[in-house]
């Protein structure tokens, strides 16, 4: 652990103090590290402490492709912005909650897949495009107690991607392609649509 990720934990543990519930806000480019970070956050605060992922509110393949926008899968469009706003509001409720998850190696939602449980103190909500400047996603700001934003150079985040594909079977050039295509579209989105952040992070080893 990054002396950066140590001071960011108790950062939170003192910010959270108190509260029955408290929402971290973690956001970035594709490729910026947000669910590292979120899941070695959540080992350094240990019990009390949770991920909360968006990637559960991908829209469906088939009402993507209705839409015309299966190629933009990963988009800010093509997300269910208001259903992750209601799950925040119902983590902030308190109790046990259900939440969708996303199975990357079957590309679909599974309904119910996480949960966070009653005794869940710190959520650290994660995803491309929570801190996002523009409707719908600028609603999410008042879930928030505290936000984070990881800055990482486009060149590494360009690398990053295509070893992520690569990593999932594609070739070189068809890694690139969605790489390019698709990802850094999105990433300059979130870069030049940032919304500010109580923290700041542009540590680039924070993982991929």
């Amino acid at each position: 652990m990054t002396p950066a990720l140590t001071d960011l934990a108790e950062e939170i543990r003192t910010r959270s103090a108190g509260r029955a519930r408290f929402i971290v806000g973690i956001a970035g480019a594709p490729g910026s590290g947000k669910s590292t970070l979120a899941d070695q956050l959540a080992a350094l605060l240990g019990d009390g402490a949770a991920v909360l992922p968006m990637d559960g509110y991908h829209l469906d393949n088939d009402q993507l492709r209705d839409m015309g926008l299966f190629e933009r899968k990963g988009a800010p469009e093509t997300f269910d912005a208001a259903g992750y706003a209601a799950l925040l509001r119902q983590v902030r409720a308190g109790g046990d909650v259900a939440y969708p998850t996303f199975d990357r190696a079957a590309d679909r939602t599974v309904p119910g897949g996480g949960r966070v449980t009653a005794d869940t103190r710190i959520l650290l909500a994660e995803g491309n495009y929570l801190l996002l400047n523009e409707p719908p996603w600028s609603g999410l700001a008042e879930q928030f107690d505290m936000t984070v934003r990881l800055d990482v150079p486009r060149a590494e985040l360009e690398r990053r991607l295509i070893a992520r594909w690569l990593d999932h079977g594609l070739s070189e050039q068809a890694a690139r392609a969605r790489a390019q295509g698709n990802d850094l579209v999105n990433a300059d989105r979130v870069i030049a649509g940032a919304a500010p952040a109580d923290v700041v992070l542009r540590d680039t080893a924070v993982g991929k």
